[in-house]
């Protein structure tokens, strides 16, 4: 992936240059320095004031050329800090939201081989509102997995956590970057998450984005 973007809200500005590869690499900083913003951007949530975008050979994002694609067609992956469950369905229905919404052959994973990865098999009948905080997170990793991502983009997925669920999901994350082998960029700002997970790790401040 090749990110050459521009960015700015009222006095905030993000620029962001960097080639990115495959593996997972961590964004690390404080809060407010322009971390989500910058998944955003990537996943089509938000659009740039100028820059380019390419992934895989395909332009994404090209201000210039008033390319733009959206985000349900680049088919990137979303994991955010409160894992944003949909409360009325069960556990099951959740992880196969958007599975059930791909052709039979874009699909490279399987309910089976998702719930045993991330342990969370005896919950399929359960609601949102019946999982700890892991277990919640560990299905919305779930979910994300079972879309068949080109790109998982996981949004501080451990910050609302305490310390000792933080120790549980973690090596569940190194399964998933070990098994699955889909690129990830793992924002935090928690060095000590990016340093267990990451293969190469990214500073922001002040909307800048740097080794």
């Amino acid at each position: 992936m090749k990110v050459d973007l521009t960015f700015k809200r009222g006095e905030f500005q993000l620029a962001a240059q960097v080639e990115l590869n495959g593996g997972v690499t961590g964004i690390c900083g404080p809060s407010g320095v322009g971390k989500s913003t910058f998944l955003a951007l990537l996943a089509g949530l938000l659009r740039p004031n100028t820059g380019t975008l390419n992934f895989s050979g395909v332009d994404l994002i090209d201000t210039q050329r008033d390319i733009f694609v959206p985000a349900w067609k680049r088919h990137f992956g979303l994991v955010f800090q409160n894992g944003m469950l949909f409360p009325h369905l069960s556990v099951r229905d959740n992880l196969l939201y958007g599975f059930n919404r791909l052709n039979p052959n874009e699909r490279h994973l399987d309910l089976k081989t998702v719930t045993a990865l991330l342990e969370i098999e005896p919950l399929l009948q359960r609601r949102p509102d019946q999982l700890s905080g892991g277990e919640r997170q560990r299905v919305a990793l779930g979910r994300a997995l079972l879309y068949s991502p080109r790109l998982l983009l996981l949004d501080e997925p451990l910050s609302s956590l305490d310390d000792r669920l933080k120790q549980q999901i973690l090596p569940f994350l190194k399964r998933v970057k070990e098994e699955t082998r889909i690129p990830m960029i793992y924002v935090t700002h928690a060095q000590a998450e990016v340093d267990y997970l990451a293969d190469r790790v990214l500073k922001m401040e002040d909307g800048r984005l740097g080794e």
